[in-house]
């Protein structure tokens, strides 16, 4: 059964086998090197763990969503938020306009792909930048002109023996749609092109970057080049940030590099880290509704652990652990928060976790707590709390608190303009930084 081509469809954090899946059922992948290599990766990385049983595949999900292809099985992964609260919140954490051109039913990202939703919300974007006109910058140029423009290159000429053509070499500053930005924004689209299951969206991609044609360069889109343009980002290109987000969140998405192997060699799909966009969430909704605190995301721990002077013979610099988030009053840190997208509340909390959440807890002398905040979807899902205890004495040293966030409750929340929705809010945010207890 290891030639013929299958396609399954799974949820986040589920698991697939004969006895549950048909499809997988006598069927094998393909025992060549590098599906071998792939799967190893995939396995490592901890995106889709594919096991070979006596009966069939079994294949295991994680907190990565999207489309991959290994070997001669095509995979699916689908968010469990339904389609409308899955876009509604990607909208809010990553700032990105209002979609209307597809459906918002919840079906949507089955047939069509969650990265579909990316890539029509690019094109969304990058249609109003350009409708509103791309953003010119003035560039230095040195050449030689006809006709003078900016400043006569006096020193050139000299260099050149006088005038001995019918131009003057000149540096002038023209106004220009090829900017570092504008660039980014092309290569993109034609990213976004070549990704999108959809043949409308990849038309209309294509459609775009064609209109920039003619006054912007086409450029290989990489990472430095990205972060490049993310840089460049000002209170005059504000604009820009959405759109390049989206490309960001495609870029990074569009497979898995192989160790060992070169950029052209990525697996041939997209994978969406659930557990970066629950992270990017959470972040901004303290930030918006915690008034009078402030919060920081990964503020490092620099002054807990240091290497003995007399004891580091490798002179490597000292550990430094960074929670998620640090939230702050009056310059004092009040707790440290981390976001994992695992749902604690079905699920055991790893021995990594808890530990990482005990060296937080105890770094904190005036409050020893850490708190880490999770996804479910379960209404009824409630704090919980581990105390961190002296083995000798018993005192009670400090306290892991285990959150539950309601993903479609935010999205309510968010979705709201009224005043009490921003009540709503503010309490929320309270409840996650600080625990149901604080009035």
């Amino acid at each position: 059964m290891s030639g013929h081509e299958r396609g399954i469809v799974l949820s986040e954090w589920q698991t697939l086998d004969p006895t549950n899946c048909d499809a997988l059922q006598g069927f094998f992948l393909d025992e060549s090197q590098a599906t071998s290599t792939t799967i190893q990766t995939l396995h490592d990385s901890r995106l889709i763990r594919l096991t070979e049983l006596r009966h069939g595949l079994r294949v295991q999900a994680f907190s990565h969503v999207g489309r991959l292809k290994v070997g001669n099985l095509s995979i699916t992964v689908l968010p469990k938020l339904p389609g409308t609260s899955m876009l509604n919140l990607l909208r809010y954490a990553y700032g990105f306009r209002n979609l209307r051109l597809l459906s918002n039913s919840p079906q949507f990202m089955e047939p069509c792909g969650f990265e579909d939703l990316l890539v029509a919300q690019l094109n969304v974007e990058a249609q109003e930048l350009i409708s509103r006109g791309l953003r010119r910058s003035y560039v230095p140029r040195d050449e030689r002109l006809s006709s003078p423009r900016g400043r006569i290159d006096v020193g050139r000429l000299a260099r050149d023996g006088g005038l001995l053509t019918a131009t003057l070499p000149c540096r002038h500053y023209p106004r220009i749609e090829n900017t570092k930005l504008n660039q980014v924004l092309r290569a993109g689209l034609e990213l976004a092109g070549s990704m999108a299951s959809g043949l409308m969206l990849r038309r209309e991609s294509r459609r775009l970057a064609l209109l920039m044609e003619e006054s912007v360069s086409s450029v290989q889109l990489h990472a430095a080049r990205l972060a490049d343009a993310e840089r460049s980002l000002s209170r005059l290109t504000e604009s820009y940030e959405p759109a390049l987000s989206i490309i960001r969140l495609l870029f990074n998405s569009q497979g898995v590099t192989l160790e060992d192997r070169s950029q052209a060699d990525r697996l041939p799909g997209f994978l969406f880290d659930m557990n970066a966009f629950f992270q990017h969430l959470i972040s901004r909704f303290l930030r918006e509704n915690l008034p009078g605190y402030e919060v920081l995301d990964e503020q490092g721990l620099k002054q807990m652990m240091r290497y003995d002077p007399d004891y580091n013979p490798q002179r490597r610099p000292s550990p430094t652990p960074r929670p998620d988030y640090a939230v702050k009053q009056n310059g004092r840190v009040l707790t440290l928060l981390d976001a994992k997208y695992r749902d604690l509340w079905q699920r055991s909390l790893p021995r990594e976790m808890l530990y990482q959440l005990v060296v937080y807890a105890i770094s904190q002398p005036h409050r020893p707590i850490a708190s880490i905040l999770y996804p479910t979807a379960e209404r009824q899902a409630k704090e919980s709390r581990i105390n961190i205890q002296d083995p000798v004495r018993g005192t009670k040293l400090g306290q892991v608190c285990l959150r539950p966030v309601n993903l479609q409750r935010i999205e309510e929340l968010v979705s709201s303009d009224t005043r009490q929705a921003k009540e709503l809010r503010t309490c929320e945010a309270r409840r996650l930084a600080f625990g149901a207890a604080v009035a």
